[in-house]
């Protein structure tokens, strides 16, 4: 699977699942439990600005980025109706993307794997522990095994869900030829699926949902989003 600024953020293959649609009403989310704190469903929230941070255990620019932002913005906009919580999921690294990780990460502060790594080596962290702790709730994300057979078929649907055009684009036959190989790889590898990463067809982590004020879905962007603060104050706003 290919990687993209690893530090930063981790990009997947997204699967063909029931999907949420900006601007329609936001799917109420699918969680095998809240690890921390709890909210209703989105349906609940409705008179309150809504953001959902999705991230990973095992994914480094989640705790030096994406999730120091959605802090700040709990922190500025909690008083103003802005209401955050976060999803862990889990589409790549399986062993380290669990509820029992997740469970310790919030109870301790002790990151494991790559961002244990990558984050220790820029002095990021305190002694193995993350200098701040998360003040919102925190879902993990429904995991079901995932028993779809890899076969060709089941791989051209796979990339046609992500690249509609395919067959019919401008792709040299070596490019092709490499995407097949990389998706069968990635579904080969894939034994669980994550049910709200992919209801809301998310790219990877770390990912941002916004709510409005009705339950509306109004965006979905993946990595870090310098517009996110704005469109948070203009929905505040409506």
């Amino acid at each position: 699977m290919d990687e993209a600024h690893k530090s930063d953020k981790k990009i997947v293959f997204r699967g063909a699942h029931m999907t949420a649609i900006i601007d329609k009403a936001a799917q109420d989310i699918e969680i095998e439990c809240w690890a921390q704190g709890f909210e209703p469903p989105i349906n609940k929230l409705t008179g309150q600005v809504v953001l959902i941070e999705i991230f990973q255990v095992n994914c480094p620019g989640c705790f030096i980025h994406a999730l120091p932002e959605a802090i700040r913005l709990h922190q500025s906009y909690e008083s103003q109706g802005l209401k955050v919580f976060a999803i862990a999921t889990a589409f790549e690294d399986f062993e380290h993307n669990t509820l029992n990780k997740l469970q310790g990460l919030l109870s301790t502060g002790e990151l494991q794997g790559d961002p244990l790594l990558q984050l220790g080596k820029a002095g990021f962290l305190d002694d193995n522990k993350l200098p701040y702790s998360i003040p919102f709730s925190v879902a993990m994300d429904k995991l079901v095994k995932n028993e779809t057979a890899v076969n060709k078929s089941t791989v051209n649907q796979f990339i046609l869900s992500q690249i509609p055009d395919f067959f019919q684009g401008t792709l040299s036959e070596s490019r092709k030829r490499a995407i097949y190989l990389q998706a069968q790889s990635y579904l080969n590898s894939k034994t669980v699926n994550a049910l709200t990463f992919e209801m809301y067809q998310l790219q990877g982590t770390p990912s941002s949902m916004l709510i409005d004020k009705n339950g509306i879905l109004r965006q979905v962007s993946f990595g870090t989003v310098n517009q996110l603060e704005k469109d948070i104050q203009a929905l505040l706003n409506k």
